[in-house]
């Protein structure tokens, strides 16, 4: 697990299935870029390496910055001198990665790349908006060329991207049309070709600025599952949708929410062909953070609340995993959580067994 401390330190900490190991510092700097809704990950490859990504100011101006990836070969303890994945050296924003495992090693870098979007420009043409690209990143750190897969997103919306079975990868993100209709698109990588983006969904949604709530997108043998908020119609909604073919193509989706839902979405493909959802709720004056397991077939039936904050502090945007112990799931909190005796700031963790 991984977190921003203080505004100035990228952390993690590893889990067992019983325990945490100490706090371990990925980077500190006077000069890392801070968010709230663009924060640093960590992923394990397929050699037991740690690949980790942060963002890291390159400009005087809040909104200029650089994607950074570095490697660890001992658990965390020392790291690589950061690599930039993206050509585009300009003080624009790069950021929203997703970093996606393959089994030589390496990975697949994806990001959100603004080099053609200038937020002051006084035109808004088709051309100025942020860009989705990608990159393969080998074992020894060296990289291919980079993908162009989108040249017109969303500005601010998570993206999200897993390998399927087939070896696959399938990437989801917010997208952005002319009309600015900002509906969720999906793009893969099959036999080192990228496809065109296509909707998951129409949702219709027409807003003229980025609602910040990316998707989220898993998947587990020929499985593959999608999740993501809309406000098409000013209706906000929590949907989900299943695939049967390894994301290439996605049924009809199917509502999550209670009715009064902020997005903020993940998701988890079990392995009984049904899925793990989880998104936020507005409820009892507070911030419910849902949890629903969801067939494709009778949706969700028994939603559960795994929290309710009422704190001025919003939980962020919670994220969960599988491991040895069941489903671990973290959200940003306003006491300090306790893992293993090492205090650590704004984080709490909850486990609960799902069974795959």
């Amino acid at each position: 697990m991984s977190w921003t401390e203080g505004n100035n330190a990228v952390r993690m900490a590893l889990f067992d299935g019983t325990s945490w190991t100490e706090a371990r510092t990925i980077h500190q700097s006077e000069t890392l870029f801070v968010n709230w809704a663009d924060f640093p990950s960590v992923v394990g490859l397929s050699d037991g390496t740690l690949a980790a990504h942060w963002l890291e100011l390159n400009g005087p101006d809040s909104y200029q910055y650089d994607v950074k990836i570095a490697f660890s070969f001992d658990e965390g303890r020392n790291w690589t001198a950061p690599l930039i994945p993206h050509d585009d050296r300009s003080q624009r924003e790069h950021g929203f990665v997703s970093l996606v495992p393959d089994d030589s090693g390496g990975l697949t870098a994806l990001w959100l790349d603004g080099r053609a979007y200038d937020i002051q420009a006084t035109d808004d043409s088709y051309e100025n908006a942020m860009q989705v690209r990608a990159r393969h990143i080998a074992p020894d750190g060296s990289m291919g060329p980079e993908s162009l897969l989108d040249p017109r997103a969303c500005t601010c919306c998570q993206t999200s991207a897993v390998r399927n079975e087939a070896g696959s990868i399938i990437a989801v993100y917010r997208d952005r049309t002319v009309e600015e209709i900002r509906d969720i698109s999906v793009v893969r990588l099959v036999e080192e070709e990228w496809t065109d983006p296509e909707t998951i969904y129409a949702d219709g949604w027409e807003i003229s600025g980025c609602p910040v709530n990316g998707p989220a997108i898993d998947a587990l043998g020929t499985n593959a599952v999608v999740v993501w908020f809309t406000g098409a119609n000013g209706e906000a909604k929590a949907r989900i949708a299943f695939s049967r073919d390894g994301g290439a193509s996605f049924e009809d989706p199917l509502q999550l929410d209670l009715g009064t839902p902020a997005g903020r979405v993940d998701v988890l493909q079990m392995g009984d062909g049904k899925a793990l959802a989880l998104w936020l709720e507005y409820a009892n004056g507070g911030e419910a953070i849902v949890m629903c397991q969801v067939s494709p077939e009778s949706g969700c039936t028994s939603p559960q609340a795994l929290r309710i904050n009422r704190g001025r502090e919003s939980v962020g945007f919670p994220r969960m995993t599988r491991s040895a112990a069941g489903v671990l799931v973290a959200w940003t909190g306003t006491a300090a959580g306790d893992l293993a005796g090492t205090t650590v700031l704004g984080v709490e963790i909850a486990i609960r067994p799902v069974a795959r």
